[in-house]
């Protein structure tokens, strides 16, 4: 396995992990949707990939992560907002390999961290998370409001 951060020229093998991390989340699939939203925040350098590959230069896996500040460190953060790994690797240890890169990633870039939320019954990301070393959050709740 090789993971890498990931070029625009790599939009194709991203996508369709992407769109199948969006249908996880009870989004409907569309591919062309995801192929154009990660297209374009890697052209506004919005986000940072990395691209898991297995032997065979497949793409099997990926995290996203999005820039933010913290206010009260006075220093930027970094939102671990999507990981995704194919199902049929998933005991492999790609998810974890993923989460070392985006971390090895916001240590090189000084920032203060990484955060990420999921899903409440997401029972398997949360013990990855956990043995990663990341804390649930018991003090602050979340609230959202969508349009």
């Amino acid at each position: 396995m090789t993971i890498a951060r990931a070029a625009q020229h790599e939009v194709d093998a991203i996508a369709p992990l992407f769109d199948a991390y969006r249908v996880f989340y009870k989004a409907a699939s569309n591919l062309q949707a995801s192929h154009n939203f990660i297209t374009e925040r890697l052209a506004r350098d919005e986000s940072v990939i990395f691209l898991a590959r297995d032997g065979n230069n497949a793409a099997i896996g990926f995290v996203q992560l999005y820039p933010s500040f913290d206010s009260a460190q006075v220093q930027r953060i970094w939102i671990l907002n999507d990981l995704f790994v194919d199902p049929y690797v998933r005991t492999e240890g790609v998810g974890a390999a993923l989460m070392a890169a985006a971390e090895r990633f916001a240590r090189e870039d000084d920032a203060v961290g990484l955060t990420l939320s999921t899903a409440v019954n997401n029972h398997v990301a949360q013990r990855l998370y956990e043995r990663a070393g990341y804390v649930r959050d018991e003090v602050f709740f979340v609230y959202n409001r969508m349009f």
